[in-house]
């Protein structure tokens, strides 16, 4: 038993770790919505352009600081994932396009509800496209967070389309990276390569036309505009590096800091108004992520439960067959069960599914 005992103290240290980066990532996220304001007077076509433009170098340093390059020939050469990555790119951009001008616009609250509501689009989105089969508790979940949109719909006087947008644009962004199967600072490299000609020539554009403010509005606002790469890049590097770190479970939960921080802005910073039918309908999302969160760690401890009782009945059984060396394999199984709540979470740090969904905001 030394041997599962040697390993706990790393492990431990390797969750707290992953807890930190987690706490990073989507405090990053979360707080983002006060950056956008200071690049005014710059519209939201011109920064989302710069965020592709310097995002692109950002990652380009990261890969050659950990020389990286081997996928990128791979993905040349299977037309399929390149056009799995061309939609990729395409949604996201609607997503960070979208969210920049809402948040510019004094719409923080109902952004954050797409962010909200994003766990349930995933679900829908992997029930319709996938064949997935939900829980029962899914599906009530789902159903409630269908009934949310209509009473925020009937108190708005309109269906609250920031809010669905940014949840179905993020939805289709984690499905097809789901599909496409890259790393974080891979996937990002990937997608803002191919934003990187359209962002430019958009910016060559509005420099002709005498719109730009990138040169017009001094040094400071250069860089401000410049550092929508890092703000962009830091928060998913993060992320990476807590997914491999933490269980799933975790990860999930973390996942809604960011909405959580986003609203609480909107409210208490932005001051923005939060009448009876928006607090109803916010009420609703909040009751349906509640019981997909208690289903999920329901499911969690019966899938630790089943397994712990796989390993007691191997031991059992080499116990029959072979007394004398069934310790030495007993120290080995609890050392194994011991480092696999870090490396079971290893296939997160990759694209959305619904495992936490990888924040692009």
């Amino acid at each position: 038993m030394a041997a599962a005992q040697d390993t706990t103290p790393a492990v431990e240290g390797t969750s707290r770790a992953g807890l930190s980066y987690g706490f990073g990532a989507y405090g990053i996220w979360g707080l983002v919505p006060l950056f956008w304001p200071l690049l005014k007077p710059a519209g939201a076509g011109e920064i989302l352009a710069h965020r592709m433009v310097w995002s692109l170098g950002v990652v380009a340093i990261l890969l050659l600081c950990i020389r990286r390059w081997a996928w990128a020939g791979e993905l040349l050469r299977d037309p399929r994932r390149l056009g799995l990555v061309t939609v990729a790119a395409a949604v996201i951009t609607v997503n960070w396009g979208v969210y920049i001008w809402a948040v510019n616009a004094g719409h923080v609250v109902e952004a954050s509800l797409g962010y909200f509501i994003n766990p349930l689009v995933s679900i829908a989105l992997g029930v319709l496209l996938l064949g997935e089969r939900l829980r029962p508790a899914q599906w009530v979940a789902v159903a409630t967070g269908v009934a949310s949109v209509l009473v925020l719909a009937i108190g708005y006087g309109k269906p609250p389309w920031i809010s669905l947008v940014l949840a179905f644009s993020f939805g289709a962004y984690g499905l097809a990276k789901k599909k496409v199967n890259l790393g974080g600072i891979e996937s990002l490299a990937a997608e803002t390569a191919l934003q990187f000609l359209p962002a430019l020539g958009f910016l060559i554009w509005l420099g002709a036309r005498g719109e730009a403010t990138f040169t017009s509005e001094g040094a400071g606002h250069a860089v401000l505009l410049a550092s929508t790469g890092i703000v962009t890049a830091v928060p998913l590097v993060f992320f990476g590096a807590a997914a491999i770190r933490v269980p799933l479970s975790t990860l999930g939960l973390l996942q809604y800091l960011a909405p959580v921080f986003q609203f609480g802005l909107g409210i208490l910073y932005f001051h923005e108004e939060m009448p009876a039918a928006r607090w109803a309908g916010f009420g609703l999302v909040w009751i349906a992520l509640v019981l997909l969160t208690w289903d999920a760690l329901r499911t969690a401890r019966a899938n630790r439960r089943t397994a712990e009782r796989l390993r007691t009945a191997v031991r059992e059984a080499e116990a029959v067959r072979d007394p004398a060396g069934v310790e030495a394999r007993a120290a080995d199984v609890e050392g194994a069960a011991g480092a696999a709540g870090a490396a079971g979470a290893a296939g997160a740090a990759g694209p959305a599914g619904a495992e936490a969904p990888v924040r692009e905001v």
